[in-house]
């Protein structure tokens, strides 16, 4: 077995990312905007809970904390160049479901929009902003859920850092030694 060497603390997000890359949609007014997020996590089941660091420096955080919703949309692979470019711009100086072409969806609960390209949209509001003035923390609740049923498995982006994406690799069935599964 090779022996474990030193790693810089800052990169650790290269082996820690909590789950596939998104793309956040947000609408205030007749603005909206569309922004790459990685840092996310599941907070809660039911209520289905999802906690959210948007930093304060970006445009969406002021339309989101303002309008109180968004939509957690999921790409995948086949959108990496949009999703690293959608990262790269601001929505203050532009609209980039324009920009890149994307289609804007109606959602079915709140006012910000869905992208129609994306595998799965998760409509959601602001459940707790306890921690969003000391941590850009939002903590959303998803109202709304709706995936595309095919392909079961869609190989989604996951972001290593310095430019880089992973996709999902095969999906390993486990469940004979799980004595409980939901």
């Amino acid at each position: 077995m090779t022996k474990k060497a030193d790693y810089p603390t800052e990169h650790i997000r290269h082996w820690l990312e909590p789950g596939p890359v998104v793309l956040i949609s947000s609408q205030r007014a007749a603005e909206r905007n569309i922004m790459t997020l990685g840092w996310h996590t599941i907070l809660e089941f039911s209520p289905s809970l999802v906690g959210c660091m948007i930093a304060s420096g970006n445009h969406s955080y002021d339309i989101i904390r303002e309008s109180g919703e968004c939509v957690i949309n999921l790409p995948t692979e086949e959108m990496a160049q949009t999703v690293a470019r959608i990262g790269n711009c601001s929505g203050a100086d532009e609209d980039k479901f324009q920009r890149f072409g994307l289609t804007e969806e109606q959602s079915q609960v709140v006012r910000a929009p869905g992208i129609a390209e994306c595998h799965a949209c998760f409509e959601c509001r602001l459940y707790d902003d306890a921690m969003v003035e000391k941590y850009n923390f939002f903590i959303f609740e998803v109202v709304k859920a709706r995936v595309r049923p095919q392909p079961k498995w869609p190989r989604t982006l996951h972001y290593a850092g310095a430019g880089q994406f992973r996709t999902d690799g095969e999906v390993l069935n486990c469940k004979k030694w799980f004595t409980k599964v939901s």
